[in-house]
């Protein structure tokens, strides 16, 4: 257990590299299953949920090793497992994304329900109608799954009925593997999904549509090994570009892929958050003002998170504590998550004016002077829009539960230090 301890006020400035999209690399690490040559991947982030994700890799018999700094080398070349230990599992919800390499490689996945963050009903009921439409049987049970296709899985034309991101990686990875074609459509599309698609095409996987919602599948009788590099964590932009905005800090975030925060540039302009491009970096100048931009009529404007290319659901917290931050009045609307909104309270208890007006909306009236708190982080998204707020109050504030920010975001204490933030983690006693 562990704690980090903010001498907030001070202006970030400077200059960062994005580590590598969590995101990205647990399923990416777990498309390893689907061969039985070595895979090398490259710009893996040092995080708790990697760690996890290795630990499930090394129970099912795969080896795992670091031949250099943020690498990851895999070899599953005989499994002695389908039933990835469940107290590993239950650490984090994409242990679930072994569902599909498990099934396609083996025939035969046991699967735990998974863990992860509490914020709100994660149903797993596309996977399972996913899978059973490519012939696999599942039996649903009180603590986990049982997914069996002894006599392989069969491609299909499916249509999901949420444009989830783990069924659709899910789907990818058994499709790969199946006979005959398979079609996903309402597919998910993040940047995410994409570099595992990519990941999977350089195994030998005949994919078609990538970065699109139709994506076709053509199976192959096997994968072979491959080097494949985890793209930058473009959550982990959306947060830096918020705290130099709220901090009035300078900040050149390095190997950010602008291209992808298109979105992100919508939203928080609204808020007043201007920054430039350059070439494959992004530059946030220090002193913004930070304004709420009305609508048409003087309407309050909206942020609102949806699926990819949509404003990403987990920046809706720091979106928030931005909000917080420019005069004016904007409503925050979070409609996939319905417990997102839950670690409001201890931004309240800092000072800044909010009403959550339900499980889904929250309207925010900026600019309010953030004072330091004691709180405790419930999530890594709210966790890191915590310490975003505390970077921003003038005074000492203590944020518990440290881990959870660990598992998204790497080493985040020493690369802030090195911006110059006040910032120092503490170890404490554990439960």
């Amino acid at each position: 257990m562990s704690r980090f301890v903010i001498d907030g006020g001070v202006p970030v400035c400077g200059e960062i590299t994005v580590a590598g999209n969590k995101n990205a690399a647990l399923p990416m690490l777990a498309a390893t299953l689907l061969t039985d040559e070595p895979v090398l991947l490259t710009n893996v982030p040092d995080i708790q949920d990697v760690r996890t994700m290795r630990a499930a890799l090394e129970d099912l018999g795969s080896r795992v090793g670091q031949p250099e700094v943020a690498a990851v080398s895999c070899h599953a070349d005989g499994l002695r497992s389908v039933a990835p230990d469940p107290a590993i599992c239950r650490q984090m919800r994409a242990s679930f994304v072994l569902a599909g390499p498990l099934l396609a490689r083996a025939g035969r996945a046991e699967l735990p329900a998974p863990g992860g963050d509490r914020i709100g009903r994660r149903p797993l009921d596309t996977h399972i109608r996913a899978f059973r439409e490519l012939g696999a049987e599942i039996d649903v049970r009180p603590d986990g799954y049982v997914l069996r296709a002894a006599r392989g899985l069969v491609g299909a034309d499916l249509f999901l009925d949420e444009m989830s991101v783990m069924a659709t990686e899910n789907v990818v990875m058994a499709a790969s593997l199946a006979r005959g074609t398979t079609t996903i459509r309402n597919a998910a599309s993040e940047p995410h999904v994409q570099d595992l698609c990519r990941m999977l095409v350089a195994m030998g996987a005949r994919i078609e549509g990538i970065g699109t919602n139709v994506l076709t599948i053509e199976g192959v009788p096997r994968l072979h090994g491959c080097t494949a590099a985890v793209g930058p964590d473009y959550l982990e932009v959306g947060s830096f570009i918020a705290l130099a905005a709220v901090t009035h800090g300078e900040l050149l975030i390095r190997r950010a892929r602008p291209n992808e925060h298109r979105v992100t540039a919508s939203a928080y302009a609204k808020l007043g958050v201007r920054w430039e491009v350059r070439g494959d970096d992004i530059f946030v100048p220090r002193d913004q003002t930070l304004v709420v931009e009305d609508g048409l009529h003087g309407a309050v404007p909206r942020i609102h998170d949806a699926p990819w290319p949509g404003f990403p659901a987990d920046l809706t917290s720091i979106a928030l504590v931005l909000a917080s931050q420019a005069t004016g009045t904007c409503l925050i609307h979070e409609w996939m998550y319905e417990s997102r909104l839950y670690w409001v309270d201890r931004l309240i208890s800092m000072g800044a004016r909010v009403i959550v007006c339900d499980p889904h909306r929250a309207v925010v009236t900026g600019p309010s002077r953030l004072y330091p708190q004691n709180v405790s982080s419930p999530d890594i998204r709210a966790g890191m829009a915590l310490l975003i707020a505390a970077l921003v109050a003038d005074g000492r504030s203590t944020i518990h539960n440290a881990q959870q920010i660990d598992r998204g975001y790497e080493r985040i204490e020493t690369r802030l230090q090195a911006l110059g933030a006040r910032i120092e983690r503490e170890d404490t006693p554990g439960p």
